[in-house]
């Protein structure tokens, strides 16, 4: 199929089984706000979105990536770090040369081994957040700051590091503000759409960048970020992305009018799935989406956040669960050092998923949701439950004992029941309107266990 440049056509793109299968992707924030890597800890974004505070959450940012916005606002504790750190007189772009020597020692395939041991499918690297500056030497460079971008190519190295072990790459890129266009200071909500640049230099400055990192790097997403000038046929750039990539896909941050509602990013343009921030659903979604967020509470690293302020590995894997059992895909967020290093806490957390999915992953990769997405068992532990090849499979959220009964669950009598990591079959039976399943003697403590019910 030929895509046209209508809202009409690009409509018409399916959302390709390799996205829908994916589940899980892993997200990086990294740029010069890692050379601080300093934040406010204590905010709560999903407090935030639904209970307001806005003028607060910008002053106190917890999202390490708004470094060059926060410092700027008078009183900010990031201004109070910053002045105290570098002086008063240290610019935000006096970074880039510290950023460009500390990725001399940076290791791709160290990355993309770490990936792939997670098991995850596919990895969206941050190419330009909201300060402007450039991950890859592009043809197109910044007119208000000279050398502003990475002296090494870091998402053409990363995409050929994660695309050897099978991976698929994407690329993040912040279309809809640019503080070295717009240097505007955001101090409450009502500022983004003021500050997003829609002078016809940015239009063709953002539009080129895309279609550089289309061309150079073929990214599977385009992964927009706030908004997009409103000068611009979107359209054109979708359809030409859909007619040289069909099997891309785009997020719904293309909106040429920023809007939240309901603590929702709201898109008047075309997308292909939703990507809400720290989320959750209480039902399944119809429509694909992908919650993102940070094993903590920033995104970029922050030297600030502790062991309480990020997931624990429980928390982590029941959320993944939750998510996938909703029709979603989860990106996690990792923010590294600005020399490649990954904290030690997200590398727990990282290597906890990993592990828990050697085993499990069989309920979680390539499944699509069943009839309802949750249930509980009569010894009050929750169930999530996905589907796939005519097998149900239902994961316990916690640690059962010695039998376990799923509520509300009528199955065939020839239907088997195996606990992933364990080869055997369980013994179950009809039990009112449940089924009950004795459990293996040796059964191992892990935060959720997953049956594979063969229907």
């Amino acid at each position: 199929m030929t895509y046209q440049p209508t809202y009409a056509s690009v409509q018409t793109h399916p959302i390709p089984e390799w996205f829908q299968n994916a589940k899980l992707g892993i997200f990086i924030h990294w740029g010069l706000y890692s050379v601080p890597g300093w934040a406010s800890v204590g905010n709560d974004l999903g407090e935030v979105l639904k209970n307001g505070g806005w003028k607060d959450w910008f002053k106190h940012n917890a999202y390490a990536e708004w470094y060059m916005n926060t410092y700027q606002i008078e009183g900010s504790p990031a201004q109070l770090h910053h002045k105290g750190t570098y002086g008063k007189d240290f610019d935000y772009k006096d970074f880039a040369p510290m950023f460009n020597k500390a990725t001399e020692t940076w290791n791709p395939n160290a990355w993309a081994d770490l990936f792939k041991k997670v098991n995850a499918r596919y990895v969206v690297l941050t190419t330009k957040h909201h300060d402007g500056f450039l991950l890859w030497n592009s043809k197109h460079k910044n007119p208000f700051i000279k050398n502003y971008y990475s002296e090494r190519d870091l998402p053409g190295e990363l995409a050929e590091a994660v695309r050897k072990r099978g991976m698929t790459m994407a690329l993040y890129y912040s279309g809809g503000l640019d503080w070295t266009f717009n240097p505007k200071v955001i101090e409450d909500i009502a500022d983004i759409p003021l500050t997003v640049p829609q002078m016809p230099e940015y239009v063709d400055y953002a539009n080129n960048h895309w279609r550089e990192l289309i061309e150079r790097y073929q990214t599977a997403i385009l992964w927009n970020d706030i908004a997009y000038p409103k000068n611009t046929n979107v359209n054109e750039l979708f359809a030409d992305y859909y007619n040289q990539m069909p099997e891309g896909v785009v997020n719904n941050r293309f909106g040429q009018t920023f809007k939240i509602v309901d603590g929702h990013q709201v898109c008047d343009n075309h997308f292909d799935f939703e990507t809400p921030e720290y989320a959750s659903f209480s039902k399944i979604k119809p429509n694909k989406w992908e919650s993102c967020r940070g094993v903590g509470a920033s995104f970029g690293y922050n030297q600030v956040e502790g062991p309480e302020h990020y997931l624990s590995e429980k928390d982590l894997i029941h959320s993944f669960v939750d998510i996938v059992s909703k029709n979603g895909n989860l990106l996690l967020n990792i923010g590294p050092m600005a020399d490649g290093t990954i904290p030690d806490l997200q590398l727990e957390r990282l290597t906890a998923l990993g592990d828990w999915l050697d085993t499990n992953g069989d309920a979680i990769f390539d499944t699509r949701p069943w009839q309802r997405a949750g249930g509980k068992t009569s010894e009050g532990l929750e169930i999530r439950f996905t589907q796939k090849n005519n097998a149900l499979y239902a994961t316990v959220l916690g640690q059962p004992q010695t039998v376990i009964t799923i509520e509300d669950l009528s199955i065939a009598p020839s239907s088997t029941i195996q606990l992933l990591g364990n080869e055997a079959q369980l013994q179950w039976q009809q039990k009112g309107n449940g089924i009950e399943i004795g459990l293996p003697t040796n059964l191992k403590a892990s935060v959720a266990h997953s049956f594979k019910i063969n229907l």
